[in-house]
């Protein structure tokens, strides 16, 4: 299975803020004083449009939608946490920890891929779990090392251990699991994306090991890594919180691989940090500031890669 790919999903956004339901342990978001929900909106609106634009450039094939008005969708703009396409066709639908973020689900948005050629053979469907508590939110809590066959989940309110390894007996992936946190004030909390912490690409891994507190998952997980021949850069917990986990690989015009990160994770990169990674890969960076701190999310969040097969009719 190939690990990145040059077709990728994004949402526009039409009504972009903070969400309340899911700031409850998302400690990245914050309410920007003095601006109306009109202005976060628009703003959040330039950052995707100008973003968008510098994936075009490069020959990745971007497919946007636009969100709709008619749901209180605030984070639409993230639809890696409620779906994910697979190279068999399969399409996955996860269950969603906030109530106003299951209104994403959008099953229109499958004719418009269908629409771009693309094939989708089966729906995978974990939604049901919300009713019982239980959520994992896509590739948001889960990231794939797809040619490795390894699937790697921070455990959090929002990834479900037992639906993890549902998930990954479902699609034959070897489950490394370990918990991830963050101080926040004098405490460590769990982190609840697993993608904010690291990010894998074909040939390297971005993590912040320091978020494992437990030695013995730590060595787990970066034994995992290495043993698979992945060059490890370690990020910082300050460069976390600057979304330097939050990358995603993706491939451009004539086979060049690109890691697309925001303009805040960039620069609380260091030279060597940054030498290291041009070793693999060509660095796309956007300036991504009103999403980033209204939504808590960046770069790697804002899309949902495509693997699915195209028609050859």
């Amino acid at each position: 299975m190939n690990q990145t790919t040059n077709a990728i999903l994004m949402i526009r956004p039409v009504a972009f803020r903070m969400n309340e339901q899911t700031a409850v342990n998302n400690y990245y978001q914050k309410v920007l004083d003095g601006l109306l929900p009109a202005t976060v909106n628009a703003k959040a609106q330039q950052e995707f449009d100008a973003f968008v634009a510098q994936l075009r450039a490069v020959g990745i094939q971007v497919i946007v939608v636009e969100d709709t008005t008619d749901t209180d969708t605030p984070d639409s703009i993230f639809p890696n946490n409620w779906i994910s396409f697979h190279e068999n066709g399969d399409v996955v639908l996860y269950p969603m920890f906030a109530e106003n973020r299951r209104l994403e689900r959008r099953e229109d948005i499958l004719d418009v891929l269908e629409d771009e050629g693309f094939v989708v053979n089966e729906i995978m469907d974990y939604t049901s779990a919300e009713t019982e508590g239980f959520f994992l939110e896509g590739t948001g809590s889960i990231v794939l090392d797809r040619e490795n066959g390894k699937a790697y989940c921070a455990l959090s309110p929002r990834a479900d251990e037992e639906l993890f390894i549902e998930f990954c007996e479902d699609f034959e992936y070897t489950p490394v699991i370990f918990e991830a946190f963050q101080t926040v004030g004098d405490e460590r909390k769990l982190i609840y994306h697993t993608n904010v912490m690291m990010c894998i690409g074909d040939t390297f891994a971005v993590i912040c090991a320091d978020c494992i507190d437990d030695k013995k998952e730590r060595k787990m997980v970066l034994d995992s890594l290495r043993g698979d021949e992945k060059e490890i850069i370690l990020i910082t917990e300050a460069q976390l919180n600057h979304f330097a986990g939050n990358m995603l690989e993706v491939i451009g015009a004539n086979e060049r691989r690109y890691l697309v990160m925001s303009a805040s994770a960039y620069q609380s990169l260091t030279k060597k940090q940054i030498a290291q990674l041009e070793e693999h890969v060509t660095i796309l960076k956007a300036s991504l500031d009103t999403i980033e701190a209204c939504g808590g999310g960046s770069a790697r969040c804002m899309i949902a890669e495509i693997f699915l097969p195209k028609s050859t009719v």
